[in-house]
Formats: structure tokens, sequence, C-alpha cells
């Protein structure tokens, strides 16, 4: 009688310590890598909803007042102390550095909040203020569990909560300017291009110089002739560029001359 009492006293003691039973559940996703940037690949042309967020100010932003300029979105947590960090200082070296050759208003970013129980205003205003970010295309934004939840799938974002706060890929989604995911740049130290070379298409494709040839003309030029020199680890104006094109218009200019001046004189004779 006595082993029985002590068997039901340690049933009880072990049900007792067990988690609930929705965070056991939520324990089981476990994160996959490989899982997570096939669905984050799959998320690419995706429409993002017109979802609304509180900046640092205190201010609504609805994810439309972003239409018409290619926005990057990068989704962190505050409470992390090292990746979410050191991926937000290198997206602001690799904005300063589009923006030397695409221009200062060329694009946007918001880097968005997802731990929706600390992420407040007051905390991501602190964080960009510990990456040193004080930029004017920049806004640090959060939402609610239901925003963050949709924005998150639009995304192709997943995310866990883990030991060390939460398992998550390293992602930054390039949105186009009719608010699709035009890219996604992993990583928190990526290469330059993987960021730049996209931005590039969506900034020098204006839709606004289609109709006007001498704008089209000058977007096209500054889209082929800015390469990445590894020298540097900066973009460039490539000037060998310009005298091969201006070399190749000689060239042209030279050989119809010759023909039109050869079809002249087998007229005249």
């Amino acid at each position: 009688m006595a082993n029985v009492i002590t068997g039901l006293l340690c049933c009880v003691f072990a049900l007792s310590i067990l988690p609930p039973a929705d965070a056991r559940t939520s324990n089981t996703e476990a994160y996959d890598k490989d899982t997570a940037l096939q669905i984050s690949q799959a998320a690419i042309g995706n429409s993002l909803g017109d979802y609304t967020f509180i900046a640092t100010n205190g201010r609504e932003v609805r994810l439309n007042d972003y239409l018409g300029t290619p926005l990057l979105v990068s989704m962190i947590f505050t409470s992390c102390h090292h990746i979410c960090p050191t991926t937000t200082k290198h997206l602001l070296a690799a904005s300063e550095a589009a923006q030397e050759v695409l221009g200062d208003d060329s694009f946007k970013i918001v880097s968005i909040g997802f731990d929706t129980l600390n992420d407040t205003p007051d905390a991501l205003r602190g964080f960009a203020r510990q990456q040193g970010i004080d930029a004017d295309n920049w806004l640090f934004l959060s939402a609610t569990p239901e925003t963050i939840a949709r924005l998150s799938q639009d995304l192709g974002f997943q995310f866990f909560p883990s030991p060390r706060g939460f398992d998550h890929l390293i992602q930054t989604s390039m949105i186009d300017r009719q608010g699709k995911v035009y890219s996604q740049v992993y990583g928190m130290q990526f290469e330059l291009p993987s960021l730049i070379e996209p931005l590039k298409q969506l900034v020098l494709n204006r839709p606004e110089s289609a109709g006007h040839p001498i704008s089209a003309l000058v977007d096209r030029v500054r889209l082929f002739c800015t390469v990445y020199n590894p020298a540097t680890g900066r973009y460039e104006i490539d000037n060998s560029l310009f005298f091969q094109i201006a070399s190749g218009f000689i060239v042209v200019f030279g050989i119809s001359y010759y023909l039109l001046s050869e079809v002249r004189r087998a007229r005249r004779r």
C-alpha cells in the first residue's frame, strides 16, 4: 500500500512540473534551416498586405506608404545581443554603400520587431540608438501579434522561441515598387553585391523614366557602369565602360559614314 501511495505521489509531482500543453507544443516545432530557406524563397513574388505599425516616435505607419519606392525589410528582436545588432550594423554599412551610387532617397528601410511582447517603440528606439542608426530613410517599427504573424507569412519569415530568445533565418527582404517580395538577402554579413545588384535593378528601372529617352539612357548607363570593386569592397563608376561605349559609337558612326559615302559614289557613277 505504501508503495502505491508513493507511486501516485511521484506521478502527481511529475505532472506538476510539466510545462503547459501549448508550451510543449511550441517547443516541438524545431527550427530547421533548410525548411526555413525553402519557405523564404517561395515567398518571392508575394504581395504584402497593408499593415499598420507604430514608429519609435509614436506615429502610425502603413506599409502602403512605401508603395512606389523600393523597400528593405529586416525582422529583428531587441533582446538579441549578437545576431540582430551585427546584422543591423552591416545593413547600415551596405545601405550607405548603396546610397553612394543610387542616391540618398532611392530606397527605404524598415526594421520590424517581431517579439511583440518586448519590442515596444521605446525598446526599438534604444536598439536603433545602440547601433548608431539615425538615417532619414530608416524606421524601426512595432506591431501587434496578428500583424507580425500575417507579415511573416507574406515574407516567408519563420521564428521559433528558443533558450537564446528566438531561432530564425537571418534575412533581409527586398520589396519592389508594387509591394511584392522581389529578393531575399541572407546572413549577418552578406556580400554587398547580393543586396545592391537586385536593388540597382529596382532603383534604376524607374517607371517614370520609361517615357523619357534621356532619363532612361542615363539610368541604363548607371545600371551597367556601376560595378563592385572587390579590392576596395565598394561600388564604383567604371569609367572604362564609358570609353568602351564611346568607342563603340565612334566605330558604328565611322562604318555608317563609310557605307553612306560608298552608296553616294555608286549613285554618281
